[in-house]
């Protein structure tokens, strides 16, 4: 007998790893669409971006562990949207393997970014190192407006 309640449906598979436990799903019995079920979405979800903004540029940086700089897209839309988009393909399995937990995604990502009227579209560069994207959106100058003193007479 267990000395956990069984408020969560006091099925474990060992008693000492909490995080073996079954935990009530209150959305079980819904419908969803497949689009929001799909393990196509947990990829998109999982990855991680940040935007920088510096003097000279915009910086953002993408974990992308385990994946080749030829399975990943960087594009420019409508010149003003950066996009990143990929896939993570699922790991083969062996018929005589036993998988006690799955819990790195695969499938594909896509995430979008509106850019701001000062970016360069046409320099950006983008690099991939030990699994981290950077792609860097140079900034044109903001060109300040000619001030002209006038003369006030009277």
């Amino acid at each position: 007998m267990s000395l956990i309640p069984s408020f969560f449906g006091g099925r474990r598979s060992n008693v000492f790893d909490p995080f073996s436990l079954d935990v009530w799903d209150p959305f079980k019995d819904f419908q969803f669409p497949s689009s929001l079920t799909s393990s196509d979405n947990s990829a998109f979800v999982n990855t991680r971006v940040d935007w920088r903004e510096t003097p000279e540029a915009h910086v953002f940086k993408a974990d992308l562990p385990g994946l080749k700089k030829e399975e990943v897209k960087v594009e420019i839309e409508d010149n003003s949207v950066l996009q990143i988009s990929g896939e993570r393909n699922v790991e083969k399995e062996d018929k005589n393997d036993t998988w006690h937990r799955v819990e790195r995604s695969s499938g594909k990502f896509m995430r979008r970014f509106r850019l701001p009227e000062n970016a360069k579209m046409d320099e950006v560069k983008a690099a991939m190192e030990n699994g981290v994207l950077t792609v860097t959106v140079p900034k044109a100058e903001v060109k300040k407006p000619d001030v002209k003193p006038i003369q006030i007479t009277g």
